[in-house]
């Protein structure tokens, strides 16, 4: 399960309203048949911070309804433990395979608040656990010691590491202390698209993909190239989307871009993010429709 692609659908939510319940059963059941390994559901493009108790326990239930038999793995992240347990508790009674649990803040955090927070989070699980680390929405940066403490407690089944150095033998090199530092049993997988091939390549065993939630085809060809030993080849398929990366970038990051890719494709209605965060401009949907028709993704 914690291997493979793990693709990470959008929550549709049109401006105030709650969830598009239809919209988000269809974009499920489009994963599932696309032969993904795993499918995320309330990830960070998931926009599971934005959303009550209710609403999130009733996307994992129709997460679990519409993926017919492939694994769903459930975002538990919350500000306070209290809130990150009741979340997990609803997975689990959702049946949702594994959970994902990011360490979210506002007042900074240290490592021992993050591992008291794993620690009493993974003693009231039943189901794997992946360690999220994502410093870029959670400012907070896991050491390599803390990654080895985690490792250790039950339940714990991956971690979700952030991009590797771009030089292949560099990124290698990290994937391969990371093994030395973990059991065996916790995988290692690969987030931030743009760097999924050098991941993969370097060994990681997953790629945890945004893209992956709306344009499965594009990242299964990707993951299978570098599941099958052909690095170059996985490579190329990354260097073709460059494009897609590059916006990614210029607007801070994929959620705003993969939502209007939904939107572009007529899988969601044209508000789908949950205010304040704002859609793409006309202009920029332009372009971005530009980028997805050249580089044949609209199917």
């Amino acid at each position: 399960m914690f291997t493979g692609l793990s693709a990470f659908p959008l929550t549709p939510i049109p401006g105030n309203g709650s969830v598009d319940e239809k919209a988000y059963a269809a974009l499920v059941q489009r994963l599932a048949a696309g032969g993904v390994d795993s499918i995320g559901a309330l990830g960070s493009t998931g926009s599971y911070a934005y959303l009550t108790r209710e609403e999130r326990a009733r996307v994992v239930g129709l997460a679990v309804e519409h993926a017919d038999g492939v694994p769903v793995i459930v975002g538990i992240g919350a500000l306070r433990t209290r809130h990150v347990l009741q979340a997990a508790e609803d997975a689990q009674n959702a049946g949702a395979s594994g959970v994902l649990l990011a360490p979210m803040s506002y007042q900074p955090l240290t490592d021992e608040d993050v591992f008291g927070l794993f620690e009493e989070v993974t003693a009231n699980l039943s189901v794997p656990l992946v360690i999220y680390d994502n410093p870029r929405t959670t400012h907070f940066t896991f050491t390599d010691e803390l990654y080895t403490r985690l490792a250790c407690l039950p339940q714990v089944a991956s971690i979700k590491i952030p991009a590797l150095p771009a030089d292949p033998a560099e990124a290698r090199a990290r994937v391969e202390y990371l093994r030395q530092l973990l059991p065996e049993t916790v995988t290692v997988g690969i987030s931030g698209d743009a760097a999924a091939a050098r991941g993969l390549n370097a060994g990681c065993d997953a790629w945890y993909s945004v893209l992956g939630g709306t344009f499965p085809e594009a990242a299964l060809a990707l993951t299978r190239a570098a599941q099958a030993g052909r690095h170059e080849q996985a490579d190329q398929q990354s260097k073709r989307l460059q494009p897609l990366w590059d916006l990614f970038v210029q607007h801070g990051g994929s959620l705003r871009v993969i939502a209007a890719a939904a939107t572009h494709l007529g899988l969601t209605a044209h508000h789908n993010l949950p205010l304040p965060l704002r859609g793409l401009n006309a202009k920029e949907q332009a372009h971005l429709a530009t980028v997805i028709e050249r580089l044949q993704l609209h199917t």
